[in-house]
């Protein structure tokens, strides 16, 4: 109970189920949500089922989905400190062919999650007189690329940027940061391993990301006081313009 709570959405797998561990690898109860409670539970068995995580199933695009979980936050663990809004997902396509069904899927899960799960946080941390607020947005909603047409997820998460900056300032006087992560190409499992070549020369490293270097980001803004409004590419140098 003396222990600080983090929230993952989007636990289950990749960028969220790293997070996790590292979060609970650094002394947090970690509460993780997603989709599907099968998901979760695989998720908690290859953490080892800590004492100090649990599950809790939901769509995040459903604003019920938030209260549920930070109830279930607070009843095990008394508070939340941090909140990551990891759950989205990415879907490159050339602009025209994207579907009405496409925009829909990906405002859902990357923007009404965002905006849901950071309402409820923001409640109980102007309650609680702190807390931190950490998005994950896209290093190509900073600096598009050519070779991966993106323009939706661009759209989208560069709101989620500028929603970055606006909230840091409105929630300044309650000592709330809010920052966010901009990851590069991250070596996840919806990555194909055939992609490799192509993915490791979108950045001038020369690499893709891994998955402990997003989670080093985001435990530094996590603790991070002195830090706001901040939207953190970790990339590879991707951002930075053509090259």
């Amino acid at each position: 109970m003396s222990k600080k709570t983090a929230v993952i959405t989007g636990a289950s797998s990749g960028i969220g189920l790293g997070l996790a561990k590292a979060f609970l690898d650094n002394g947090y109860n970690v509460v993780g949500s997603a989709r599907s409670i099968e998901g979760l539970n695989a998720a908690a068995n290859s953490l080892g089922n800590p004492d100090n995580f649990i599950g809790v199933a939901g769509d995040v695009a459903d604003a019920s989905t938030a209260r549920d979980i930070f109830a279930a936050a607070i009843e095990k663990f008394g508070s939340v400190e941090v909140l990551v809004n990891n759950a989205g997902f990415f879907l490159p396509k050339p602009f025209i062919d994207y579907t009405p069904e496409d925009l829909e899927s990906l405002l859902d899960t990357n923007l009404k999650g965002v905006v849901y799960s950071s309402q409820v946080a923001a409640a109980h941390m102007i309650q609680r007189g702190a807390g931190h607020i950490v998005n994950i947005s896209a290093a190509v909603a900073l600096q598009p690329n050519i070779a991966v047409p993106a323009a939706l997820p661009v759209l989208i998460k560069g709101g989620v940027n500028q929603m970055t900056r606006a909230l840091a300032l409105e929630l300044s006087p309650h000592n709330i940061q809010v920052n966010t992560v901009a990851p590069g190409i991250i070596d996840t499992p919806m990555h194909d391993p055939s992609s490799r070549d192509f993915l490791n020369n979108l950045a001038p490293s020369g690499r893709v990301g891994t998955v402990e270097e997003i989670a080093e980001a985001v435990l530094y803004l996590a603790k991070a006081d002195f830090t706001t409004g901040v939207v953190l590419a970790v990339d590879g140098g991707m951002s930075t313009g053509k090259w």
